[in-house]
């Protein structure tokens, strides 16, 4: 029986349905080439496109670039600057005072109230003298601001307590004390010093300040006004205030008057300085230099 052949095709391949075999590959060849050519067109567009917009859009660069160059040109709304503050001035230091204006008493009814601090050791060693601070009823004065102006004349630098030998403390009105402190309206410190052998009148008026045993007086007068020499030559208030005392509280501690040692010295602080200063120069302070500054005996 003889064996038949299909054309169109090499012996030994048989022809599938519709067609022969050899002629489908390279269709599908051809279609992997044009599938591989389009992705690769594809891939080419995008590229493209990325590089269009990082060309376009500058803001893509790293924030490094931005932060240097585009920040400080934006236009934006900008706040109102605030007023710049004003410089403040240096302080002025307070005017000196020389002596105190306004009405005050000359007379009062001899009752005292007194201070009741307790105040801190003043001096480093010596025994320890205990004193009491009181002010005259009606004076119109306070007593802890009294108290503290004595305790700054007593404290110094320049004050008794310098010598080492002597410390000083305030105690209430009624704790046993040394001696007491009084401001007394000038009719009622003249008696007290009266009453002490002391006249402190100039003119027929109490005028000055004294000690009598126990007690250190100060003239509410001299406290308030200073005494004229003192404010011809514009030494302050304060300064006659820590004389008096330091003055008053030596006689209490056994010193006696001095006499100037020389014009344009400074003034012993025994020197009867609310009568004069005779050429020296007004001193508050007993110890200068942490030595004691005296004057010749009167």
């Amino acid at each position: 029986m003889a064996t038949s052949v299909r054309r169109g095709g090499p012996p030994g391949h048989p022809a599938g349905p519709g067609g022969s075999r050899s002629g489908a590959r390279p269709r599908r060849r051809r279609g992997k080439l044009l599938q591989s050519l389009a992705l690769l067109a594809a891939a080419l567009l995008a590229v493209g496109a990325a590089v269009t917009v990082a060309a376009e859009h500058p803001e893509v660069e790293p924030a490094r670039e931005v932060r240097e160059e585009a920040l400080p040109l934006v236009a934006a709304p900008l706040a109102p600057a605030a007023p710049p503050s004003p410089t403040p001035s240096p302080s002025t230091p307070p005017r000196p005072v020389f002596q105190l204006s306004g009405s005050f008493p000359s007379a009062g009814p001899g009752r005292f109230g007194y201070d009741e601090r307790t105040g801190p050791v003043l001096g480093e060693a010596g025994q320890v003298q205990r004193y009491r601070v009181a002010i005259e009823s009606g004076s119109g004065e306070d007593a802890t601001e009294f108290g503290q102006a004595v305790q700054v004349a007593l404290t110094g630098p320049g004050s008794w307590v310098d010598s080492r030998r002597l410390r000083l403390r305030q105690v209430p009105g009624d704790a046993d004390a040394h001696f007491t402190v009084y401001l007394a309206t000038a009719r009622t410190a003249g008696q007290m010093c009266a009453r002490g052998g002391v006249d402190i009148r100039i003119n027929g008026r109490p005028y000055t300040s004294c000690r009598a045993p126990g007690k250190v007086i100060i003239n509410l007068d001299r406290w308030r006004l200073s005494v004229p020499h003192f404010v011809q030559a514009r030494i302050p208030l304060s300064v006659y205030r820590t004389y008096v005392v330091n003055h008053e509280v030596g006689h209490q501690l056994g010193h006696r008057h001095e006499r100037c040692p020389g014009s344009g010295r400074p003034a012993p602080v025994m020197m009867q300085q609310t009568l004069f200063l005779n050429g020296c120069v007004a001193n508050p302070w007993p110890y200068r230099n942490g030595r004691r500054y005296a004057g010749p005996p009167l």
